[in-house]
């Protein structure tokens, strides 16, 4: 009897060690966390949000057995894309992807993110820059120490002129008329173009009326999708600049709430992401510039390096007057023009 009683005993403590089991496993698998993210863009249709944004949420869900749920948000429907720096700094919502555009006076570094003009003369330039010269530890460390947040590039990618009329040298562009925006608006007309910003959905009618003699929206896959290419025959490279037009924020205090295989899991996906993003965005620029070809008869120019290393001489005063304001931003500065006099270009 003793021996039957020691025997159901052990089968007791057996079966509520697997109903402890289940029911852990149970209770984890009920243990979802959902981050909400706000976006910068306005549309779904936009390559960034399948490509960058869905992919990132679809990766973090699948590493993470789905425990962790990222709910995109397009702009306006959350917080204004304006507003997203602020909102995550505050922890108003954990995570967002904007612009460095919208925060340059926040993050004075944020200038050389967004791209300074003729800062490099390919993508993969710019990628060494940021990712093996140490350039966005730099901005790591500032967004971090004084704003609580941790910082991601999505990936670098170039702006390019489409254009009515071909440029072939730096004099070229005297007497232009150009679209642009923000630092590149600037740096255009300060070498010869009649540059101004308006509206994008008014710069289709610029172009066709003559207002316009070319632009920027990106590069070739931003002016096919504005549908410049139905005017514009030509397509000048190099690009205008290579910068990370999109980026990842994180609350600190969010992240650190996370359980550790989760931090892990959203660090090592942002991280990997930069590489293959950066990569596929080359990929298809080049597949829509067949496509230009083909469709359109647009011409592909290709400034040769001497009068490349003119536009980025002339370049030069608007790079140190982006040094000049914070010491963060003058060693920057110094890192891209001693990276540049590596490739020859600037003395």
């Amino acid at each position: 009897m003793r021996n039957q009683i020691v025997a159901l005993l052990g089968i007791l403590a057996l079966t509520a060690g697997l109903v402890a089991v289940v029911d852990t496993g149970t209770t984890q698998a009920k243990d979802v966390i959902t981050w909400r993210l706000p976006l910068h863009h306005t549309t779904t249709s936009s390559p960034v949000y399948e490509h960058s944004i869905l992919r990132i949420a679809n990766l973090v869900k699948e590493r993470s057995d789905g425990r962790f749920i990222i709910e995109p948000y397009l702009a306006g429907t959350l917080i204004p894309g304006t507003e997203i720096f602020n909102s995550v700094k505050r922890g108003m919502v954990p995570i967002g992807h904007t612009t460095p555009a919208y925060d340059m006076a926040q993050v004075p570094l944020f200038n050389i993110v967004a791209g300074l003009p003729m800062n490099f003369g390919a993508v993969w330039e710019g990628a060494y820059f940021f990712k093996w010269l140490g350039f966005e530890e730099m901005v790591r460390e500032e967004v971090l120490k004084k704003h609580g947040m941790l910082f991601y590039s999505d990936r670098v990618y170039t702006t390019e002129l489409s254009l009515k009329k071909p440029v072939r040298t730096f004099d070229d562009f005297k007497g232009l008329k150009l679209r642009s925006s923000g630092i590149l608006q600037k740096y255009l007309t300060s070498i010869g173009a009649a540059a101004s910003m308006i509206p994008g959905g008014d710069i289709y009618a610029a172009l066709a009326s003559g207002m316009m003699d070319g632009a920027h929206w990106g590069a070739v896959q931003g002016s096919y999708a504005m549908k410049f290419y139905e005017i514009n025959k030509y397509h000048l490279r190099p690009a205008l600049n290579v910068a990370a037009t999109d980026i990842w924020l994180i609350n600190k205090r969010a992240f650190d709430r996370l359980p550790e295989d989760l931090q892990e899991i959203l660090h090592t996906t942002l991280e990997e992401h930069f590489w293959p993003r950066t990569n596929q965005y080359m990929y298809q620029e080049e597949l829509m510039l067949q496509k230009a070809i083909k469709e359109h008869g647009v011409t592909l120019l290709t400034m040769p390096p001497e009068e490349f290393n003119k536009m980025q001489t002339a370049a030069l005063k608007i790079w140190d007057e982006v040094a000049a304001i914070s010491p963060e931003c003058a060693k920057a500065v110094e890192m891209l023009k001693d990276f540049n006099r590596s490739m020859g270009r600037i003395d």
